[in-house]
């Protein structure tokens, strides 16, 4: 009988863990190709996310009237951006949740950062990866293959920490065990 009952806590709560991450609003999975995405430059410039391949890539979801995102934007730059910038195998954009191109620069002026800021009228990056309905301030880490590594959800300090570390690891060419960073 303990046997059973511990299979049955055990069944419940892996389904548990598992609702927990799919109510984070993703529509993608940590392992799966990284979906193709337009990115748009404030200059006009676009370029397409496939053909970024061969460098790990950092998409950061984002929006001026956003107080968490406001919060995480200078640790991106501080511990990421600064850190990793001149690594021709890295690349980081922000990309600004439908905002206009005047919004999005005044965004990026005001919260300090240097990283680029990319628009995204009317939310079709976004969607690409997240649920109708669902909220900003998301990073997504994308491995040297086009593979997603990691996703966050808001901004955690340990998760945040953990994010850095995985970004570490994938420009060092090390194997990283890839997962859906925990929901806090």
């Amino acid at each position: 009988m303990k046997h059973l009952t511990f299979i049955l806590l055990l069944v419940m709560t892996c389904s548990l863990a598992k609702a927990r991450q799919d109510d984070r609003g993703y529509i993608v999975k940590v392992g799966e190709k990284a979906p193709n995405i337009e990115l748009l430059f404030p200059d006009g410039t676009k370029k397409q996310l496939k053909d970024l391949k061969g460098k790990v890539i950092m998409i950061q979801f984002t929006a001026s009237w956003c107080g968490v995102c406001r919060k995480e934007m200078p640790f991106i730059e501080k511990d990421i951006w600064l850190k990793y910038k001149n690594n021709p195998a890295f690349a980081l954009f922000g990309i600004d949740f439908k905002e206009s191109k005047e919004t999005t620069e005044k965004f990026a002026k005001d919260i300090k950062i240097t990283y680029p800021l990319l628009l995204d009228p009317e939310g079709k990056a976004f969607y690409t990866y997240a649920a109708q309905g669902a909220g900003v301030t998301r990073n997504i880490i994308i491995d040297k293959k086009g593979n997603i590594a990691f996703l966050t959800r808001l901004y955690d300090p340990k998760e945040f920490e953990e994010m850095v570390k995985v970004i570490d690891q994938l420009l060092k060419g090390r194997c990283v065990v890839m997962h859906d960073a925990p929901s806090f």
